[in-house]
């Protein structure tokens, strides 16, 4: 069903566009390597990826700052494993993630061809709740800067999704209206009844085929957004 009337799309980065668990996995390979950490990283992953993702809904509501989302997301992850490390490694493994983070780019198999289809249409946008110093990065790196008017990160804004005032923000910095724009994003809480609760309407990339209810507009890979837009 087309969507008529749309000017301006905002995308969520983050398991959107940019492939986070497989970059992750590369850096967290990287930076084991690089501080002699003897661990099975496929094991490790299965702990971590739930407990990070913990973490961000922490963070996401206020209830932990940065430091304690970057220190805590591995101290625990190493606490369930029983694999004993001092807090200075921890300390640096934090700082090493986000230093390689953004060195490891892969997108999508379908990004490129989804914002080459999107791009003579349509103003692009991000919203992002990833921290400042790496979410740049990122998009640079993986060279899809140019597709994107405006890029709103949530310590710019100093709320995170969902909360209104950074779709707010971010229609503000775009000179778009809420209703020529939609919100695309893989958080049913954050980008998606984020967006709808603001009055913008939006998309769910439902990468992982959870339960979103029939209500939401969803799709499986990138390349459905053809079907509204």
């Amino acid at each position: 069903m087309r969507i008529n009337g749309i000017t301006d799309i905002f995308f969520d980065l983050d398991h959107t566009l940019w492939d986070f668990d497989r970059n992750s996995a590369l850096t967290f390979e990287k930076i084991f390597s690089l501080n002699k950490v003897s661990l099975d990283l496929e094991e490790f992953l299965f702990h971590y990826e739930p407990i990070n993702l913990d973490y961000w809904k922490l963070y996401r509501e206020d209830k932990v700052d940065k430091a304690t989302l970057r220190y805590r997301r591995l101290s625990d992850s190493f606490d369930r494993l029983d694999y004993k490390v001092s807090d200075d490694l921890i300390k640096k493994l934090s700082i090493d993630y986000i230093a390689y983070l953004g060195t490891f780019n892969h997108l999508f198999e379908e990004t490129l061809d989804i914002l080459d289809y999107l791009y003579p249409n349509y103003r692009l946008h991000i919203i992002t709740n990833g921290f400042s110093e790496v979410q740049y990065n990122k998009i640079k790196n993986s060279k899809i800067d140019h597709y994107f008017k405006t890029i709103t990160d949530s310590e710019k804004v100093g709320v995170k999704k969902p909360h209104p005032n950074i779709f707010e923000f971010a229609l503000d910095l775009a000179e778009a209206s809420k209703d020529s724009s939609i919100m695309i994003g893989d958080n049913l809480e954050a980008d998606v009844l984020g967006a709808l609760n603001f009055g913008l309407d939006a998309i769910c990339f439902n990468i992982k085929n959870e339960n979103v209810g029939a209500e939401v507009k969803q799709i499986r890979n990138l390349l459905q957004l053809k079907n509204y837009l």
